[in-house]
Protein backbone atom coordinates (compact mmCIF):
# COMPACT_ATOMS: atom_id res chain seq x y z
CA UNK A 1 0.00 0.00 0.00
CA UNK A 2 2.09 3.49 -1.05
CA UNK A 3 0.22 6.35 -0.52
CA UNK A 4 1.61 10.04 -0.81
CA UNK A 5 4.97 9.15 0.60
CA UNK A 6 6.25 12.91 1.40
CA UNK A 7 3.01 13.47 3.64
CA UNK A 8 3.01 10.75 5.71
CA UNK A 9 1.04 10.15 9.42
CA UNK A 10 2.26 6.58 10.22
CA UNK A 11 5.12 4.19 9.29
CA UNK A 12 4.02 0.84 9.71
CA UNK A 13 7.37 -1.33 10.13
CA UNK A 14 5.53 -4.69 10.31
CA UNK A 15 6.91 -8.15 8.19
CA UNK A 16 4.00 -9.95 9.34
CA UNK A 17 1.34 -8.99 6.28
CA UNK A 18 -1.62 -10.82 8.55
CA UNK A 19 -1.10 -8.43 11.29
CA UNK A 20 -0.49 -5.23 9.05
CA UNK A 21 -3.58 -5.54 7.84
CA UNK A 22 -5.32 -5.46 11.12
CA UNK A 23 -3.58 -2.55 11.48
CA UNK A 24 -4.53 -0.35 9.05
CA UNK A 25 -7.69 -2.03 8.94
CA UNK A 26 -8.27 -0.34 11.90
CA UNK A 27 -6.59 2.71 11.71
CA UNK A 28 -8.92 3.38 8.25
CA UNK A 29 -11.99 2.41 10.42
CA UNK A 30 -10.98 5.39 12.72
CA UNK A 31 -10.02 7.45 10.33
CA UNK A 32 -6.34 7.62 11.31
CA UNK A 33 -4.92 5.23 8.39
CA UNK A 34 -5.03 7.46 5.35
CA UNK A 35 -1.72 8.98 5.01
CA UNK A 36 0.19 5.30 6.01
CA UNK A 37 2.84 3.81 4.88
CA UNK A 38 3.47 -0.12 5.75
CA UNK A 39 7.02 -1.51 5.12
CA UNK A 40 7.81 -5.06 5.86
CA UNK A 41 11.71 -4.98 7.17
CA UNK A 42 13.99 -2.57 9.44
CA UNK A 43 16.34 -2.08 6.45
CA UNK A 44 13.35 -1.03 4.24
CA UNK A 45 11.93 1.17 7.15
CA UNK A 46 15.35 2.59 7.63
CA UNK A 47 15.50 3.52 3.76
CA UNK A 48 12.07 5.18 3.77
CA UNK A 49 13.19 7.50 7.07
CA UNK A 50 16.29 8.43 5.40
CA UNK A 51 15.34 8.69 2.29
CA UNK A 52 17.67 5.79 0.95
CA UNK A 53 17.36 3.58 -2.13
CA UNK A 54 13.40 3.46 -3.71
CA UNK A 55 12.77 6.12 -1.38
CA UNK A 56 15.29 8.87 -2.43
CA UNK A 57 13.17 10.78 -3.95
CA UNK A 58 11.44 12.14 -0.59
CA UNK A 59 13.22 14.12 1.86
CA UNK A 60 14.03 12.61 5.67
CA UNK A 61 12.81 16.05 6.69
CA UNK A 62 9.29 14.63 5.87
CA UNK A 63 8.89 12.57 8.95
CA UNK A 64 5.70 10.32 9.89
CA UNK A 65 4.01 11.76 12.84
CA UNK A 66 4.84 8.47 14.75
CA UNK A 67 6.65 4.99 13.87
CA UNK A 68 4.67 1.96 14.33
CA UNK A 69 7.09 -0.82 14.73
CA UNK A 70 7.30 -4.81 15.28
CA UNK A 71 10.41 -6.40 17.55
CA UNK A 72 11.10 -9.49 15.61
CA UNK A 73 11.50 -8.51 12.11
CA UNK A 74 14.01 -10.38 9.47
CA UNK A 75 16.70 -8.39 8.06
CA UNK A 76 17.13 -5.79 10.93
CA UNK A 77 15.09 -6.22 14.18
CA UNK A 78 13.18 -3.38 15.35
CA UNK A 79 15.41 -2.79 18.17
CA UNK A 80 18.39 -2.09 15.34
CA UNK A 81 16.04 0.09 13.52
CA UNK A 82 15.27 2.33 17.06
CA UNK A 83 18.81 2.48 17.64
CA UNK A 84 19.60 4.29 14.33
CA UNK A 85 16.23 6.57 14.38
CA UNK A 86 16.87 7.81 17.94
CA UNK A 87 21.07 8.28 17.73
CA UNK A 88 20.06 10.84 14.37
CA UNK A 89 19.42 14.69 15.30
CA UNK A 90 16.65 14.50 12.59
CA UNK A 91 14.77 11.82 13.22
CA UNK A 92 14.94 11.69 17.73
CA UNK A 93 12.13 13.06 17.23
CA UNK A 94 9.60 10.90 16.20
CA UNK A 95 7.32 8.80 18.53
CA UNK A 96 8.07 4.96 17.80
CA UNK A 97 6.12 2.98 19.28
CA UNK A 98 6.88 -0.82 19.57
CA UNK A 99 3.84 -3.85 18.98
CA UNK A 100 5.04 -7.11 19.29
CA UNK A 101 3.94 -10.67 20.49
CA UNK A 102 7.17 -10.71 22.96
CA UNK A 103 6.34 -10.53 26.33
CA UNK A 104 9.91 -10.43 27.91
CA UNK A 105 11.37 -8.14 29.86
CA UNK A 106 14.74 -7.57 28.62
CA UNK A 107 12.83 -6.61 25.02
CA UNK A 108 10.97 -3.85 27.09
CA UNK A 109 13.89 -2.74 28.87
CA UNK A 110 16.56 -2.96 25.91
CA UNK A 111 13.53 -0.84 23.93
CA UNK A 112 13.20 1.99 26.43
CA UNK A 113 16.58 2.23 27.48
CA UNK A 114 17.33 2.92 22.92
CA UNK A 115 14.16 5.55 23.73
CA UNK A 116 11.03 4.00 22.55
CA UNK A 117 8.23 6.02 23.62
CA UNK A 118 5.57 2.85 23.79
CA UNK A 119 5.91 -0.72 24.79
CA UNK A 120 3.01 -2.71 23.14
CA UNK A 121 1.89 -6.41 23.56
CA UNK A 122 -0.31 -7.40 21.07
CA UNK A 123 -3.70 -8.29 22.01
CA UNK A 124 -4.92 -11.94 21.29
CA UNK A 125 -7.62 -11.96 19.08
CA UNK A 126 -9.23 -9.53 16.62
CA UNK A 127 -11.36 -7.41 18.98
CA UNK A 128 -9.05 -6.58 21.26
CA UNK A 129 -6.00 -6.29 18.58
CA UNK A 130 -8.49 -3.89 16.71
CA UNK A 131 -9.11 -1.58 19.68
CA UNK A 132 -5.85 -1.33 21.19
CA UNK A 133 -4.79 0.23 17.60
CA UNK A 134 -7.59 2.23 17.48
CA UNK A 135 -7.03 3.10 21.00
CA UNK A 136 -2.93 4.39 20.16
CA UNK A 137 -3.48 5.58 16.75
CA UNK A 138 -6.31 8.42 18.56
CA UNK A 139 -3.51 8.76 21.06
CA UNK A 140 -0.79 9.39 19.23
CA UNK A 141 -2.03 10.95 15.73
CA UNK A 142 -4.91 13.02 17.27
CA UNK A 143 -4.10 13.40 21.04
CA UNK A 144 -0.11 13.55 21.60
CA UNK A 145 1.36 17.13 20.75
CA UNK A 146 4.68 16.66 19.49
CA UNK A 147 7.35 19.36 19.38
CA UNK A 148 7.22 21.04 15.94
CA UNK A 149 10.46 20.29 13.92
Amino acid sequence: MQTNIHNIEVLLVEDSDEDAELVIRSLKKHNLGNNLVHVSDGVEALDFIFARGEFSDRSVGDIPKVILMDLKMPKMDGLQVLKEIKKDDRTKMIPVIMMTSSKEEKDIVDSYQLGVNSFIVKPVGFENFSKAVAEFGMYWLLINQPPKM
